[in-house]
C-alpha cells in the first residue's frame, strides 16, 4: 500500500514555512486539566460558547484541546500570541485567517477524530484541506457507499472481505473529504468527486484536475488524507 508512513520530529526552534512548504501536523488531543485550562485561555468568546455546547465532558477537552493547539501553531507562523489569531468562517463554515495578517496570510485545515488531530498548513496561493479519520465497524456502510460513491468505487468495496471493506471506506472518504474540506463546499458534493484507489494503488481523482491526494498513517486504525491544489511542494511532519 502506498500510504506514507512519516517520521513524526519534534517542531524547530526556527520553525519557517516556505512557499512551497506544505506541513502537516499530528495533535494529542486528551491533554492534562492544567494544560485545558491554558488552552481555554487563549480561545475567543464564540470558541468558548461552542465548547461550552458539549454535554459530554470528553468533547468539550477535545474541542478546546484542538481550538487551542491550531491557534498555537498559527500563532508560531504569523508572529503573534495564540490568543491574537482571529478567524473568519466562508459560507459553509470553514475557518480561515482574518485579512488582518495581509501579507502573513496562510492556509490551513484541521480534522480529529476521537483523540487524535492533524493540521495541515501552507502559503495562501495554495488551497489545501485534510481529513482524518478513526476506521472502525459500521453496519450501514455499504448503504453509505451507495449513497455516497460512484458506481464502481462502491462496487470495489463490496467486493472485498469485510476488513478490508473498512479500510477502503474509510480511505476513500478522507480522500473526498479532504478535497470537500479544501475547497469549502459541504457533504451533498460526495458523490461528484470520483477517485481511482485500490488496496495497492495511491489515491488519485478521476474527474479533478490540477489537485493531488496524499495518504497519510497517522496512527494505527485511522485513515487520513491531504487534499493539495497545484504540483512541486514538499511535505513536513510535526508532532505538537
Amino acid at each position: 500500500m502506498t500510504v506514507i508512513n512519516p517520521q513524526w520530529i519534534a517542531v524547530p526552534a526556527d520553525l519557517t514555512l516556505l512557499l512551497d512548504d506544505v506541513h502537516i501536523w499530528r495533535i494529542d488531543l486528551d491533554l492534562p486539566e492544567a494544560k485545558l485550562r491554558e488552552l481555554r485561555q487563549t480561545l475567543s468568546e464564540d470558541e468558548i460558547t461552542r465548547a461550552d455546547r458539549f454535554y459530554q465532558k470528553l468533547h468539550r477537552h477535545r474541542f478546546i484541546a484542538g481550538r487551542g493547539i491550531l491557534r498555537s501553531i498559527l500563532a508560531n507562523y504569523l508572529g503573534v500570541e495564540p490568543s491574537e489569531v482571529q478567524f473568519e468562517y466562508e459560507p459553509m463554515g470553514k475557518p480561515i485567517l482574518a485579512q488582518f495578517y495581509g501579507k502573513k496570510r496562510i492556509s490551513f485545515n484541521l480534522s480529529h477524530s476521537q483523540g487524535l488531530g492533524l493540521c495541515a498548513v501552507g502559503c495562501e496561493h495554495r488551497p489545501l484541506g485534510i481529513d482524518l479519520e478513526y476506521i472502525r465497524p459500521m453496519s450501514d456502510l455499504l448503504s453509505l457507499a451507495k449513497q455516497f460513491f460512484s458506481p464502481s468505487e462502491y462496487g470495489l468495496i463490496q467486493s472485498l472481505p469485510p476488513q478490508q471493506k473498512q479500510e477502503m471506506f474509510f480511505r476513500s472518504w478522507t480522500c473526498k473529504e479532504a478535497y470537500l474540506k479544501a475547497t469549502g463546499v459541504g457533504l451533498s458534493k460526495l458523490r461528484e468527486i470520483e477517485i481511482t484507489l485500490g488496496m495497492r494503488d495511491s489515491a488519485k481523482f478521476k474527474n479533478i484536475y490540477d489537485w493531488h491526494l496524499l495518504e497519510i498513517k497517522a496512527r494505527d486504525n485511522f485513515a487520513a488524507a491531504v487534499a493539495i491544489h497545484g504540483s512541486g511542494w514538499q511535505t513536513k511532519y510535526w508532532q505538537y
